[in-house]
């Protein structure tokens, strides 16, 4: 084990100086389970990607019966694959109308890349407006959109013409979007910054002047989206539709697949204004798509979505301390903040020790993530909440 942490040092290239260092052996329903024997509660699912836990059974037959057919054919949009169909047309069918075809791609950064190309392109403008801490990725152009320059001042010059303004301020939004506005792109939750709710107004009143100026509306459902909170998507609980949907990480239920979501209309564009305008090699891989539709099947036709709400109060129920400040969030996407931030890695290392992973954000160290499998259990959330308060006593 020692040689194996060692080589993870010195062959793979780290992001984090302080990563968990957990050996993952395998991994099943709730737990990821070490090398040397332990488990591990995980209340984190690959960061919102597991939304049907580990190693789930009919996923695994899908991906199975595909490889056994094939794997990459030909670069995207050229074959017919019939995995690719289906699923494009299961999404199609389970979301409000427009919103009927879909660019299939690798990764969320790469989902938001095509979405900005493709407003761009349609609309015939420049300028961007997203919202200051935020993160949809970071290549250079979802990073351009990234509302926290301490991460972006390295890797300048960036994409020009972006505008930010602030989550839920309505006020900004007015007085920032113009003749000249592409886009308007935002997590329909915000989520690197502790999970930031929209006010009750704000993504109508986005909505309603993106239509004045006739610029797009675009959502990154990257974490919110298949089932996350309560429903297929976090926008169906604001009655909005936007022009160009982004979705990744739970769509594949652990397999790589991302892909962005509009009107026929809209992306026509790519084909009569931009052909050949956006590529992408290993987009809508026929394993991956397999692994997709079956997790889009098992959330549809299933009650694993309804039960969220539920599963979200037993989490607020449990999760009562002095430690902790207060409960952001929706679904089981959550998150918690605690008082001292000086006591967080204690914190988090207190809680790696008894078995429980949890994991942090972006741009606030002091708020916890908890974004789970859907389908924990109530033992499981039970078990995990009391990790974390008796972590917490022991600061």
């Amino acid at each position: 084990m020692k040689k194996l942490e060692k080589d993870f040092f010195q062959y793979q290239t780290q992001i984090n100086p302080y990563p968990m260092n957990i050996m993952v052996n395998y991994a099943e329903g709730s737990y990821i389970y070490g090398i040397n024997g332990k488990k591990y509660l995980d209340f984190v699912a690959g960061v919102s990607v597991n939304v049907l836990g580990h190693g789930n059974k009919k996923i695994k037959e899908a991906i199975k019966k595909q490889v056994n057919k094939y794997l990459h054919t030909m670069v995207y949009g050229e074959f017919i694959q019939t995995p690719c169909i289906k699923l494009c047309k299961k999404i199609s069918e389970n979301i409000p109308h427009p919103l009927t075809t879909t660019y299939l791609v690798n990764s969320g950064t790469e989902a938001v890349e095509g979405a900005l190309k493709l407003a761009k392109c349609y609309t015939g403008r420049e300028e961007i407006i997203s919202c200051r801490y935020s993160y949809h990725g970071s290549t250079h152009g979802s990073m351009s959109i990234m509302g926290y320059e301490n991460y972006k001042r390295p890797f300048r010059p960036l994409l020009p013409l972006v505008k930010f303004i602030t989550f839920n301020h309505i006020e900004e939004l007015i007085n920032s979007i113009t003749e000249k506005t592409a886009c308007v792109i935002l997590e329909t939750i915000q989520c690197s910054s502790g999970i930031i709710l929209p006010d009750n107004f704000f993504l109508k009143e986005v909505r309603k002047q993106c239509d004045k100026k006739k610029a797009l509306m675009i959502l990154d459902e990257i974490q919110t989206g298949f089932g996350r909170t309560g429903k297929l998507f976090a926008f169906e609980h604001y009655e909005i539709v936007p022009d160009i949907l982004i979705m990744g990480k739970g769509m594949g239920g652990g397999m790589p697949i991302s892909g962005f979501v509009s009107s026929k209309k809209i992306m026509k564009t790519f084909i009569e204004i931009a052909p050949l305008g956006h590529l992408t090699t290993f987009g809508g891989n026929a394993v991956s798509a397999s692994a997709s539709l079956a997790t889009l099947n098992q959330l549809i036709n299933s009650n694993i979505m309804e039960k969220v709400p539920m599963k979200e109060k037993w989490i607020r129920e449990c999760l009562i301390h002095h430690e902790i400040k207060n409960i952001h969030g929706k679904g089981l996407f959550l998150s918690f903040e605690l008082k001292n931030k000086d006591t967080v890695e204690k914190f988090f290392k207190n809680c790696i020790k008894k078995g429980l992973i949890l994991f942090r954000f972006l741009f606030h160290s002091n708020f916890v993530r908890i974004s789970p499998p859907l389908t924990i259990t109530k033992k499981e959330i039970q078990k995990g909440c009391s990790i974390i308060i008796e972590s917490l006593n022991q600061l």
